[in-house]
């Protein structure tokens, strides 16, 4: 342990994801004294770019800029350099016919854009009346296509519409707008710049605020701060993997009320792609189950299949092991394309998000009528403990820039609170 980490600081930053580097950011110039403690062996958190392959590059985590026009990191890629990817996703769209024609499509996409207009009623309807639904309540009795709406819920969210709160989800503010990191967005956060010491590998376990100056245990020792910023998942504050002294059961169940939902995906390589495939299409089935995949085409024009799962089915491959995925995704895909795709793919890497010790998961959704609870999670604690992460914003959770921005916040609080 550096003798930094055992000396008295003025703000003690846990987490170096998105949130943690924005706080660390936003008190720079601050002359305060600022440690981040983090407990990976790298910075980013839940963004991490890898190349699992000459040429392919692949982002486990988060991957798109979403709301670009509102995103933080758009402004923060230009000042580094990061060539922003302007590509509109083909989310909506299908490359092939196989599997899913053009008419099924078309009246799939009816019934999907029916539940979110009658989602958005009732969220308007909830907030007149103080109240808060389940959002599977909305499904259309009978609808054929309500499994595949379910599993949208799967890939949005994390979790099937039966664990969404109908208030949360629609007050996600999407602008439709949404860009790619050309060389990755995890690679763009692990470039973001760090202007105070950050601890790797150092696992925060309890926090002690019962005296004038707050004690932080960690795997490597301890230390001491005047405040501290609290931006780890959800999921490690419902488990009490870092506990409080005095204990903080507001926060605790308000992580509880916001657990991180299971998303994760697997990277395929593709062989002699040729003119059969297209430069970012977009291939899925209409198989009428929620247990499904989607997957995008040649990303950047790579030669290779990004898949990804959500929900329950994710947690699922995720249990089965290393590899479950990959095989889950080349059945689906030979399914669709035809048995001699089989030859021409090869498993390269998966995410596994749900068993990641530091994560626990993707990230959050609020439960039915629990929607309150980010602003519960975000509320500073004696103007000395702050909270941040994607789970606190109010419009922007799941996102790396909700994370950032709400890091930035976090910091503005603090420093506000020692001018008072």
């Amino acid at each position: 342990m550096s003798q930094s980490l055992l000396s008295n600081i003025d703000v003690a930053i846990i987490g170096a994801g998105a949130a943690g580097l924005g706080a660390a950011d936003a008190l720079k110039d601050s002359g305060l004294s600022v440690i981040v403690l983090e407990a990976r062996d790298r910075v980013g958190g839940r963004a991490h770019t890898i190349v699992p392959a000459p040429g392919i590059l692949f982002d486990l985590g988060c991957g798109w800029l979403h709301s670009a026009d509102r995103n933080s990191f758009v402004a923060i890629a230009g000042r580094l350099g990061f060539k922003i990817d302007r590509t509109p996703p083909p989310w909506r769209e299908q490359s092939f016919a196989a599997g899913f024609t053009e008419a099924e499509r078309e009246n799939f996409l009816a019934a999907l854009d029916a539940f979110d207009d009658r989602i958005q009623k009732a969220a308007k309807n909830d907030a007149d009346n103080d109240d808060d639904d389940v959002a599977s309540r909305y499904l259309e009795q009978g609808n054929r296509w309500n499994p595949v709406i379910d599993a949208v819920s799967t890939y949005v969210n994390g979790c099937e519409l039966d664990g969404v709160s109908v208030r949360d989800t629609t007050a996600y503010e999407d602008t439709k707008i949404n860009w790619r990191v050309r060389h990755g967005y995890g690679a763009l956060i692990a470039a973001y710049p760090q202007p105070c010491p950050v601890a790797l590998n150092t696992r925060v376990q309890r926090i002690d605020h019962s005296a004038r100056r707050i004690r932080i245990e960690t795997s490597n020792g301890a230390l001491s701060a005047t405040q501290v910023i609290v931006t780890v998942p959800t999921n490690l504050l419902a488990n009490e993997s870092i506990r409080f002294h005095p204990g903080l059961s507001a926060k605790v169940n308000a992580a509880s009320d916001l657990p991180l939902g299971v998303d994760d995906k697997v990277m395929l390589s593709l062989d002699d792609p040729g003119n059969m495939v297209p430069k970012d299409g977009n291939l899925s089935g209409a198989i009428l189950r929620t247990k499904i995949g989607t997957y995008h085409l040649r990303p950047f024009g790579q030669p290779c299949i990004e898949g990804f799962f959500g929900g329950s089915f994710a947690r699922e491959l995720e249990d089965a092991g290393d590899g479950a995925f990959a095989a889950q995704a080349i059945e689906e895909i030979t399914a669709l394309l035809g048995s001699s795709y089989r030859r021409k793919l090869k498993p390269l890497a998966e995410s596994r998000w749900a068993n990641d010790p530091f994560a626990q998961g993707a990230y959050s959704h609020a439960l039915p009528g629990r929607a309150c609870a980010r602003a519960i999670l975000a509320a500073p604690v004696d103007d000395r403990l702050f909270f941040a992460g994607e789970a606190t914003s109010p419009n922007f959770f799941s996102t790396a820039h909700g994370a950032r921005d709400s890091g930035e916040r976090a910091a503005r609080e603090a420093l506000a609170a020692r001018r008072r």
